[in-house]
C-alpha cells in the first residue's frame, strides 16, 4: 500500500496545490480534506488512493476516535468522479501515467473504499459539506454518521440524467436513510436539492452559515471523541448491522454487541466518574 502521508495545519496550505487530499490529526480527531477546489473536488485517481489510505489510518489508529471529512474551497464538497481523469482509465481510453493511476486500474475496488461504499472505518465519521455534494459526493455522504452542511450546499445523484447507474451504494442506502418516496425522487429524477431540503428529509443533521461549518462539525466530533470509544463503536456497529433484520433477530444481535462493552475498563470508569462528580477518563479498553 502506498501511504499518502500526514500533513500539519501549516502544510495544509503549503501543499494544497499538489496533494489531492489532506490528512490532519488533532487529539482524538482526524480531519480529511478533499483538496481539488478548482475541479470541484472531483475524485481523481490520486484523491481516491489518498482517501483509501486515510480511511485505513482512521480504522487502524486506536488514538483516533472520530473523523471529519470535508472539501477544500467554498463551492464543492465532492462532485463525483473526474470524467476526464478517472473514467477514461476504466474504459481503457487512456493508459495509467503515474502510481495513483496504476493503482486504481489494478484494483477497481479502491473507488468503493474511497467513497465509503465498501469500507467500514469502525470509528464515526462527521461530514462537513461545504458546497455541492453530487454523485459520488452524495454517495460518500451516505457512508458517514453525522452530517453538517453549509447553507448554500446542494445534494443530488444526477447519474440518471446521463443514463448512468449511481453504483456507490445509493440505491441501497438512501431508501433506508430517508423516506422511500423522497429517496426515489432524488434517485430517478436526478434533480438537486438544497441544504434545507436535505435537512427536512433527514439526510443531514444541521444547516449552518458557511463561516460556521467547521466549527459545527468539530463540535460534533469533540462530543463523540469525549464519549467512551468502545461504546461509541459498538453502538454504531449495532445500529448499522441490525438494519433490515426482523426485530427478534435484531435484538439478539444487539445483545451480542452490548455484552462485551460492559466488560471493559471504560464501563467501570464511566459510572464511577458519575458518582464522584468528575469527568471520566476513557482509555479505550
Amino acid at each position: 500500500m502506498v501511504k499518502a502521508g500526514h500533513v500539519t495545519r501549516r502544510q495544509l496550505h503549503e501543499g494544497e496545490e499538489t496533494m489531492h487530499a489532506l490528512f490532519e490529526k488533532q487529539g482524538h480527531i482526524a480531519t480529511i480534506t478533499m483538496n481539488r477546489p478548482d475541479a470541484l473536488n472531483a475524485l481523481s485517481p490520486e484523491m481516491i488512493c489518498r482517501l483509501v489510505d486515510y480511511w485505513q489510518e482512521v480504522h487502524d489508529d486506536d488514538n483516533i476516535r472520530v473523523a471529519i471529512v470535508t472539501g477544500a474551497g467554498a463551492k464543492s464538497f465532492c462532485s463525483g468522479a473526474d470524467l476526464g481523469q478517472l473514467i477514461p482509465l476504466f474504459t481503457g481510453a487512456r493508459k495509467p501515467q503515474n502510481e495513483y493511476e496504476e493503482r486504481v486500474v489494478k484494483d477497481r475496488g479502491l473507488t468503493g473504499i474511497g467513497i465509503l461504499r465498501d469500507f467500514d472505518t469502525v470509528k464515526p465519521v462527521v461530514a462537513a459539506v461545504n458546497g455541492f455534494a453530487v454523485a459520488g459526493g452524495t454517495e460518500m455522504l451516505q457512508g458517514t454518521d453525522i452530517r453538517v452542511a453549509a447553507d448554500h450546499a446542494r445534494f443530488g445523484l444526477q447519474e440518471v440524467k446521463w443514463a448512468i447507474f449511481p453504483g456507490g451504494g445509493s440505491t441501497v442506502r438512501l431508501p433506508r436513510q430517508i423516506p422511500y418516496c423522497r429517496a426515489m425522487e432524488i434517485l430517478i429524477t436526478g434533480d438537486l436539492i438544497s441544504a434545507q431540503e436535505a435537512f427536512d428529509v433527514g439526510l443531514i443533521n444541521k444547516v449552518v452559515p458557511a463561516a460556521n461549518l467547521m466549527e459545527a462539525a468539530m463540535e460534533y466530533a469533540e462530543k463523540l471523541a469525549k464519549n467512551g470509544p468502545i461504546a461509541v463503536q459498538a453502538i454504531r456497529r449495532s445500529a448499522r448491522e441490525c438494519i433490515g433484520y426482523p426485530e427478534k433477530e435484531a435484538l439478539a444481535m444487539e445483545a451480542k454487541f452490548a455484552a462485551p462493552v460492559l466488560k471493559t475498563e471504560d464501563a467501570v470508569e464511566g459510572p464511577k466518574a458519575f458518582m464522584e462528580k468528575r469527568e471520566p477518563v476513557f482509555k479505550g479498553r
